[in-house]
């Protein structure tokens, strides 16, 4: 076993206990070579247009896989902290269906992809927010579950993301207050939902809740456990917790598969599969329902916003375990073939 900080792989498995299993070992091999093969790639760039995501480290890039009995695969900076961003959006969705109900939240919010930029200004022909994966919508939501002081909503979404990546996670002070001073155009956002009553009046509290979720910091390992646990019917496959209620986790999964990765979403659905969302800090997570939650990282960003090494990473493991949602002819198609 190498160390993490080096920057080179480790092979793991969290639990159950370290295994000499052939298939086990094949997985992390296949982890190892991907890594190896792409994290020599250096197109892309850094996101700056939140100044403090300008300094993070082009050079790093982690893949980790998580699976639904508690497995841990990981490569290279696996364990290097970054912003969540957009990653936030679905399970933010998540906590307003519990909440809310599928008919309340979506007099807010709507489901359809929107054929333009993540942060256009636009509603929808009911004037709402196209989806909840783009930012008027995740404003939208943010706004259904905030809570008065604002603050109390806050830690109930961090406490949720702990629970599902089985670790306290927190709020990267520095990058809140960089979204905060930078955010005009979700204030912009935000007033015209207000002027439709999508939001209500409290639009600088919604902005609040909004900007502090996209804050929370997580490793890439994280993102795999939290992928694990709604793979594992909202159940987190380490601690065994109950985190998200199983009977609404259809519905995040599959506008994740529709528009989790921005003006890339159908390419993705096509070459690689799997519902996933992606965010400007340079992260990736994706969930195969039942199997496995899968994680990546590397701030490097293509012209969509997505991380260039991350695309690259999850259409090779795609590829190599069979994971694509419609793959039939592939023996491997069921992850869980490669545990047996």
């Amino acid at each position: 076993m190498q160390s993490a900080a080096s920057g080179e792989t480790q092979e793991s498995v969290t639990s159950p206990a370290n295994t000499t299993d052939g298939h086990v070992s094949q997985i992390q091999r296949i982890l190892d070579d991907i890594y190896e093969k792409y994290k020599g790639v250096d197109e892309g760039t850094v996101a700056t247009y939140i100044p403090e995501l300008g300094k993070a480290n082009p050079d790093h890039f982690g893949i980790c896989l998580a699976t639904v009995d508690g497995r841990v695969f990981r490569a290279g900076d696996f364990d290097k902290e970054f912003t969540i961003q957009s990653m936030c959006k679905p399970f933010a969705f998540q906590m307003a269906l519990e909440q809310w109900g599928l008919e309340e939240t979506f007099k807010h919010v709507g489901v359809e992809p929107s054929g333009d930029a993540f942060n256009a200004i636009e509603l929808d022909a009911n004037s709402r927010p196209f989806n909840p994966m783009i930012n008027a919508g995740a404003i939208a939501i943010s706004s259904l579950i905030k809570r008065d002081p604002v603050e109390e909503g806050i830690e109930a979404f961090v406490e949720r993301m702990s629970d599902a990546a089985g670790r306290r996670l927190r709020i990267d002070q520095d990058v809140m207050r960089s979204e905060t001073l930078t955010g005009d155009r979700n204030r912009a956002i935000a007033y015209l939902m207000r002027n439709f009553g999508i939001i209500d009046a409290c639009v600088n509290e919604s902005l609040q809740q909004y900007f502090a979720q996209c804050s929370t910091l997580v490793t890439c390992e994280d993102m795999a456990l939290m992928g694990a646990t709604v793979a594992n019917m909202g159940k987190n496959p380490v601690t065994g917790k109950q985190v998200f209620d199983f009977q609404l986790l259809k519905y995040m999964l599959t506008v994740m598969f529709t528009c989790g990765l921005y003006d890339y979403a159908g390419g993705w659905a096509y070459e690689v599969g799997l519902p996933a969302k992606s965010g400007v800090a340079g992260g990736i997570f994706g969930v195969v329902n039942r199997q496995l939650g899968v994680g990546v990282y590397s701030p490097k960003l293509d012209a969509q916003g997505n991380s260039v090494r991350g695309i690259l990473a999850c259409k090779e493991i795609a590829s190599h375990l069979g994971l694509h949602a419609f793959e039939f002819t592939n023996v491997g198609s069921s992850f869980m073939q490669w545990m047996l």
